[in-house]
């Protein structure tokens, strides 16, 4: 259980740091050039590789290769704290209700945010599985 916990605490940290790093870019600098969601889908594949080499490395550190459950248990873990930080924190330093957040969110961009989340949840597993020999 311990293990879950801390891979799950350390891929939600990297992948969390990359998005904030990254969104430190987009907005002052490709938002105003792009739009909004021209921005966002430019950023997704920069956030899926990121997802990528941390869930490798998740799965690699946490000794959780052959081990699909508890690589998913994290995976799920990972995205429940990145949804919860993201639906407090950021939405309440943005001064936002969820309902407005989803609402606002462009229809695309948004969708892919959603699908990114998903891949985020399972690459883990998907790792762990593709590891086992």
């Amino acid at each position: 259980m311990i293990r879950i916990v801390r891979s799950s605490a350390i891929y939600f940290a990297i992948v969390f740091a990359a998005g904030s790093l990254f969104g430190s870019i987009r907005v002052p600098f490709l938002v105003p050039r792009l739009g909004e969601r021209y921005a966002e889908l430019v950023e997704s594949p920069l956030m899926f590789a990121v997802i990528v080499f941390s869930a490798r490395y998740v799965v690699r550190r946490f000794d959780l290769t052959g081990k699909i459950g508890r690589s998913l248990a994290a995976g799920l873990a990972a995205a429940i704290l990145l949804l919860a930080v993201e639906f407090t924190v950021v939405l309440a330093l943005r001064g936002m209700m969820i309902g407005e957040f989803i609402a606002q969110r462009d229809p695309v961009a948004g969708t892919v945010y959603y699908i990114m989340v998903a891949i985020f949840a399972v690459m883990p597993a998907v790792f762990a599985r593709s590891a086992r020999g």
